[in-house]
């Protein structure tokens, strides 16, 4: 089976800086090595994960890091600027990822799982599906036009894991490189590994492509669902 992404527009909405590392940049590589112009959405400013020793500048440099990851797979990147842990779905923040998504135009949308572990990220989930709805709905006023359709929804595996059956895999085997290298752009992350409240991510990203490769046949991959509502999957 393939699955052909030139001339698609894909824009993965996370929560933090390195969520779309850990659980979707080989397909944002794959996609763009294919012809595909990539986004990525940070929500969060990442400012509450502290590395010892703590960063009195550590928003600035959470988002010098996302900058340096986003520019490897030459994605447009775009950031909400909330606290973390204070990520709710509002109209405010709906009409802000409203905006962005005309902005940038996409044809899928890749977001949380409703069923991952982080609150912020349950939170996303909620709001980039309302978003995506909104983007092409008329009736919701923003500063850009809306689109002419609402974009494909994809939800990403959640961390770990857990609470997620994949609806399809996709063959990341080629790119696992480069989700390390943008992975370890966030160095502030990567020096938590003393946090008892953390994860070593190098090994939990490695773990988890590797794992969903397994089962689906290859070295590596990502797991998705599709969501399924009217207007919002489509056949490739």
């Amino acid at each position: 089976m393939k699955l052909n992404f030139e001339q698609e527009r894909i824009l993965a909405v996370v929560a933090h800086p390195d969520d779309a590392e850990l659980l979707c940049a080989g397909t944002l590589t794959r996609a763009q090595q294919a012809g595909a112009v990539i986004g990525i959405c940070v929500l969060c400013q990442g400012d509450k994960g502290q590395p010892d020793p703590p960063l009195d500048n550590l928003v600035e440099v959470r988002q010098l890091e996302m900058q340096s990851a986003a520019k490897i797979v030459s994605a447009e990147l775009f950031f909400g600027e909330q606290p973390d842990g204070g990520l709710f779905d509002s109209l405010e923040l709906r009409r802000k990822l409203t905006e962005i998504m005309r902005q940038f135009s996409p044809t899928l949308v890749l977001a949380h799982s409703q069923s991952d572990y982080h609150a912020d990220h349950r939170a996303a989930s909620v709001i980039t599906e309302a978003a995506t709805w909104f983007s092409a709905s008329a009736g919701n006023k923003t500063a850009s036009p809306a689109l002419a359709k609402p974009p494909v929804l994809w939800w990403m595996d959640t961390v770990n894991m857990t609470s997620f059956a994949p609806h399809f895999y996709l063959n990341i085997s080629d790119f696992v490189e480069t989700k390390i290298l943008m992975l370890n752009c966030h160095q502030s992350q990567l020096q938590r590994g003393k946090d008892s409240s953390f994860s070593p991510l190098q090994e939990l990203m490695l773990q988890q492509c590797s794992t969903r490769g397994a089962q689906s046949g290859v070295k590596a991959a990502e797991a998705f669902q599709t969501h399924t509502a009217w207007k919002r999957c489509a056949a490739w």
